[in-house]
């Protein structure tokens, strides 16, 4: 075979390579117990296998065998690793010898203080130890195992250390939101509330029919009861259940029951595929126009007599939220509508409605505030007259604007060859920040005292109002109101309660929930909150789902008031049909501005909130 040409020097036999690997895994056996018996003083730790899978380092020779090489084993296995390394090096950190744990016979994590700390290759010893006890000796001990037995316990020593650790408070501690008795008034409409709390809202079903007429009585005659600070068996107390029906009352109009009349904005696909005999017969449309006109002006009666706190007109373009004096620290009535557009500005100031825009007014006067102050600063002994960057190109605006700013075209003798902007062109330059704020939060508008009355008007004869073509055409707009009024109907949100589980840490936790769903208004939030209190012994969260139009409707119309001016306005708002906490939130001036609120928690009687 030497001479042949494909003689390859390195052959070996099969018999030749089964005997080189009998040797070399003798010798491998060899070694592993000369390093057990003599106890050879390296770093290594007792249960960690090399990369090349053998027998266990400093453990005795098993029967059975020479354990195989593990074709799974990778470089996170090995002592080498920089897991391991890690581990290692913290070994030897004071802070870590403090907070060490040792991993007891019950399985659990147990602090043991820094006189009686183990070290971190002792737990492993003992751990290890532990676990070749459990196992028979016939059976060799599986690398896979040993080594995830390892990581549960680096992980769960790891863990213990950063929360548990005292010399690092920062690691677990979160910022305190801010704890107060009452939350701010928020007059945005909700969709939808979810309310959670470790105390069950078994109370809150299967009202009885005597519980649920006690409730709609009291609604309608406007009397509450008062409940007790702590109760200890809430599903037994028949007052609470009565006060739970009577938060879920709210007035509506127009009332058709195959319709969801809110939301409106947007709801094109609720409102699709849905019987609309009114959409081609004008006569059934003029008739309820007629009777949504009648309704609107009976509300606005009630609200000038003090007898309705508010009401919110729902179109399918904008929102209409219309308060009583006293409400949110204004001493007359007031009307914020929101989105609008230019064009739908343009006819109120037609109509002679005189309206102010809030949040485009703040913004100017903080600009002009920081415009004054950064002109105070620059202004010097040199130049006593200097002007700011800004201002110098609103003159320039201003110039451009009035048609003076081309001069230079003539200076330059090209006056004749260029094209000047026409006076419409001007005209939508000088409107283009109007329009850039359609259907944007800043579009929102503010109407005062007599002007009310006739954005009632207006309302009542505005065609675009109702919707001429899709899915809402020849529907009048949804009055949502907490108080009586004529041609109202009488609605329930619904309630519905259950118990789920939350995972917590390694844990399931029982969370006991309650979904309210509806056309949710500022008094029923309040009153609900208010209600679950001692009913859920002080301690409850809630997740508040937001008609994002409506957000905006948290703008402040007013500074803030004296205490003694809300004491006044919520004594003459006592007839109004809402409980005397609820009007006395209602009446302080806003302070959620654009924002609404997302989340509300209630411990130990106390509020937190997120917006």
């Amino acid at each position: 075979m030497s001479e042949q040409g494909c003689y390859s020097p390195s052959f070996k036999k099969p018999s030749d390579v089964l005997r080189m690997r009998r040797k070399r895994a003798r010798s491998e056996g060899l070694q592993g117990t000369r390093s057990a018996s003599t106890g050879s003083g390296t770093s290594t730790l007792a249960g960690i296998r090399p990369f090349s899978p053998g027998h266990l380092l400093n453990a005795e020779a098993r029967s059975g065998g020479i354990k195989r090489r593990n074709p799974f084993a990778n470089i996170e296995n090995t002592y080498n690793s920089p897991k391991k390394r890690a581990v290692s090096c913290t070994e030897n950190c004071p802070e870590f010898r403090k907070s060490l744990a040792i991993f007891s016979e019950e399985g659990h994590l147990r602090e043991q203080n820094a006189s009686g700390g183990a070290s971190f290759g002792d737990l492993l010893d003992c751990t290890g130890k532990q676990k070749e006890n459990q196992k028979t000796p016939e059976k060799p001990a599986s690398f896979s195992e040993d080594s995830l037995f390892e990581e549960d316990i680096l992980d769960a020593e790891k863990s213990n250390f950063i929360s548990k650790s005292p010399q690092a408070p920062g690691l677990c501690r979160t910022p305190a939101a801010e704890v107060l008795g009452e939350y701010p008034a928020d007059w945005s409409l909700k969709t939808r509330l979810l309310f959670t709390s470790p105390q069950s809202f078994s109370w809150a079903e299967h009202l009885k029919a005597q519980e649920e007429a006690q409730g709609l009585s009291l609604h309608c005659r406007a009397k509450y009861t008062s409940l007790p600070q702590a109760l200890q068996e809430p599903r037994s107390c028949a007052e609470l259940r009565c006060a739970f029906q009577q938060c879920l009352q709210y007035w509506q109009h127009p009332s058709l029951p195959w319709l969801s009349l809110f939301p409106r904005i947007g709801a094109e696909r609720a409102f699709h595929s849905k019987s609309m005999p009114w959409a081609q017969d004008a006569a059934l449309q003029q008739s309820l126009m007629g009777e949504w006109s009648v309704s609107l002006t009976s509300l606005y009666s009630l609200l000038k007599a003090k007898l309705c706190p508010y009401f919110y007109v729902c179109s399918y373009q904008f929102t209409v939220l219309f308060r009583a004096a006293g409400m949110s620290g204004a001493k007359v009535i007031t009307a914020l509508l929101s989105p609008t557009t230019r064009g739908l500005r343009e006819a109120m100031k037609a109509e002679g409605i005189e309206f102010s825009l809030p949040l485009l007014e703040e913004k100017r006067k903080s600009k002009e505030y920081c415009s004054s102050r950064h002109n105070g600063s620059q202004q010097t002994e040199n130049e006593p007259n200097m002007k700011s960057e800004h201002s110098d190109n609103e003159e320039a605006i201003d110039d451009d604007d009035d048609g003076g700013g081309f001069s230079w075209l003539k200076e330059m003798g090209v006056e004749d060859k260029i094209k000047k902007p026409d006076a419409i062109f001007i005209k939508i330059r000088k409107e283009h920040n109007a329009v850039r704020m359609d259907h944007r939060p800043e579009s929102v508008v503010l109407v005062e005292g007599s002007n009310t009355f006739t954005l009632i008007n207006f309302l009542i004869n505005c065609k675009s109002l109702v919707a001429g073509t899709g899915s809402q055409a020849g529907l009048p707009p949804t009055l949502l109101a907490p108080s009586p009024f004529r041609g109202a109907t009488l609605h329930t949100l619904k309630a519905r309660s259950m118990n789920v589980k939350t995972q917590e840490r390694a844990a399931y936790k029982d969370i006991c929930s309650l979904e309210v769903t509806g056309p949710i208004m500022p008094h029923t939030l309040h009153a609900l909150t208010q209600l679950l209190r001692p009913a859920q012994r002080g301690e409850f969260s809630v997740g508040l789902y937001t008609h994002e139009p409506s957000a905006v409707l948290n703008v402040p119309v007013v500074k803030p008031t004296e205490p003694e001016l809300q004491v006044t306005a919520a004594q003459d708002l006592s007839a109004c049909g809402l409980q005397n906490s609820t009007v006395e939130q209602l009446v302080e001036p806003a302070t959620l501005g654009k924002a609404a609120l997302r989340q509300l928690h209630v411990r130990d009687h106390s509020y937190s909130w997120r917006t």
